[in-house]
């Protein structure tokens, strides 16, 4: 009996992580919609205002599905402090990326994010207790030089926005983690709000000294740009709940194909053969730590 019990959950645990993944892959799909339009709209109007679009529109459009009079316990958190400081390092993530994307190719954006698996992986152990084994960091180690091969450092002309790409990822591997610890205490919806919440009032005093008016498409396109960020959000929140950050964050690399796609496709960025190569190792990473996911039974997070 007490066999079938932890074979029931040990099965329970990988269903899980498998979710959780493909919430991720999910999320990552919907970040590369909302970095190009956020890429398209910076050539129009100034940056601020469009980080002030993506926090104010996806806080009301969230609440139209969750607020505290539907939900008289949606503010309710039992860590306050943490959910403030994860909100604003969301903030700090998003306003230096869009930055940087005003300069940067989408691809080079976002080649230097996914240095955020070597960050949170190093970081997972000592402040979550979730080890990392070899075989995994193998795996995100490949991933890495994949994306290597796209960008092939030193082939090219270092521009500052680079820093603003490097310090965003920074501020997101914190996210990341503070995430996981989150959903240990509080509901999805809760740690949303105040995602969602915490960014639109920090940047509504910024808003009366960049405002311009944008045109019809422009403003259709910022409100996109909030209904994507909340979504993206809500499904990376609800990833967490069901599998670690160490085991989650290799499958932002999946990003790098909706990045090639849109970027062919809205920009005219035509991917050349090291780049079709890079994508080919990273997504072979991924796919390599789902297979250990589904074959490795209970000891699978250390694989």
């Amino acid at each position: 009996m007490i066999s079938n019990t932890a074979a029931r959950d040990a099965a329970a645990a990988r269903r899980s992580r498998l979710i959780g993944i493909a919430l991720i892959c999910g999320a990552v799909a919907t970040f590369a919609c909302l970095d190009t339009t956020a890429k398209y709209l910076g050539r129009e109007i100034a940056v601020m205002q469009v980080v002030w679009a993506r926090y104010t529109f996806a806080f009301l459009l969230t609440l139209f599905i969750s607020n505290p009079l539907s939900r008289p316990g949606l503010l309710r958190t039992g860590r306050p402090s943490l959910q403030i400081g994860r909100a604003t390092l969301l903030l700090g993530s998003t306003m230096l990326n869009f930055f940087a994307l005003r300069y940067l190719r989408l691809d080079q954006a976002l080649a230097i994010a996914f240095s955020t698996p070597f960050l949170v992986a190093a970081l997972s152990g000592p402040t979550l207790g979730e080890w990392v084994g070899p075989r995994r960091w193998a795996a995100i180690a490949v991933g890495m030089g994949g994306v290597l091969v796209v960008t092939r450092p030193g082939f090219g002309q270092f521009h500052p926005a680079v820093i603003l790409a490097v310090l965003s990822t920074f501020c997101y591997a914190f996210y990341f983690l503070s995430t996981r610890i989150l959903s240990r205490t509080d509901s999805n919806e809760t740690t949303l709000f105040y995602s969602n919440g915490v960014g639109a009032v920090l940047m509504l005093p910024v808003i009366p000294f960049v405002w311009t008016a944008p045109s019809a498409f422009e403003f259709a396109l910022l409100v996109f740009a909030g209904a994507l960020a909340s979504f993206g959000h809500y499904l990376l929140i609800v990833a967490h709940r069901l599998a670690p950050p160490s085991l989650l964050s290799p499958f932002i690399y999946t990003q790098l194909v909706w990045v090639v796609v849109l970027g062919y496709l809205v920009f005219g960025d035509v991917p050349d053969a090291w780049t079709l190569i890079g994508a080919a190792i990273v997504i072979g990473s991924g796919l390599y730590i789902l297979h250990r996911e589904r074959i490795g039974g209970k000891h699978a997070p250390r694989s």
